[in-house]
C-alpha cells in the first residue's frame, strides 16, 4: 500500500496543472459554452485563474495531508481515508472526460483525466486487494468521497469569493 500512497497528491497536481494553465484561455475563447451549457459551466462563474489556483490550493491541503498521514502513520482508518480519497479523484477524472464527451469538445483537464485514469483504476484495484475490507473501510471510504464532495464545494465557493473580488463585482 506504501508504494502507492504518495502518488495520490502527484495525479492530483499533475492533473490540476492543466486546469490551472488552461482554463482562462479556453473560457475567454469559449464563452459561447456559457450559455449552451448553464449546468456544466455554473462552477466557473466569475472564473479567474488567481481564485482557480486558491481553489486548487484548498483542494490539494486534504489530499496531501491525508497521503502524508498515511505514507508516515499507516494504518487502517488513514489507508481507508486515503483510499476513498483516491477513489474521489479517480470519478473527477471520469467528470472531466465526460464533460468533455457532452460538449463535443476539448477541455482544459481531458488529457490529464485520460493520461491519469488508468493508473488511478489500477492503484485503486491494487489498495483493495492489499487492505483488509472490514466494517471501519466500507464506512470511512464513502466518508472520505463525501468530504471531498463538501470539499469542492467549498473550494468553489472560495474560488467564486476571489474572483469576484478581484472583478470588483460585490
Amino acid at each position: 500500500m506504501k508504494d502507492y500512497i504518495l502518488l495520490l497528491p502527484i495525479l492530483f497536481i499533475f492533473h490540476d496543472m492543466e486546469e490551472i494553465i488552461g482554463f482562462g484561455y479556453f473560457f475567454r475563447n469559449n464563452k459561447q459554452l456559457f450559455e449552451r451549457f448553464p449546468k456544466i459551466t455554473a462552477a466557473y462563474k466569475d472564473f479567474s485563474a488567481e481564485g482557480f489556483a486558491l481553489a486548487v490550493y484548498e483542494e490539494f491541503i486534504p489530499f496531501f495531508g491525508i497521503s502524508l498521514l498515511a505514507f508516515f502513520f499507516p494504518c487502517k482508518v488513514l489507508n481507508a481515508l486515503w483510499l476513498g480519497l483516491m477513489i474521489s479523484l479517480t470519478a473527477h477524472f471520469l467528470v472531466h472526460i465526460g464533460q468533455s464527451i457532452y460538449i463535443r469538445k476539448y477541455i482544459p483537464s481531458l488529457i490529464t483525466s485520460l493520461i491519469c485514469l488508468p493508473p488511478s483504476v489500477i492503484i485503486i484495484i491494487k489498495s483493495l486487494s492489499i487492505i483488509n475490507i472490514d466494517l471501519v473501510t466500507v464506512i470511512l471510504i464513502p466518508v472520505a468521497i463525501f468530504g471531498m464532495i463538501i470539499n469542492l464545494k467549498f473550494a468553489h465557493s472560495l474560488m467564486h469569493k476571489y474572483g469576484k473580488k478581484l472583478s470588483g463585482k460585490k
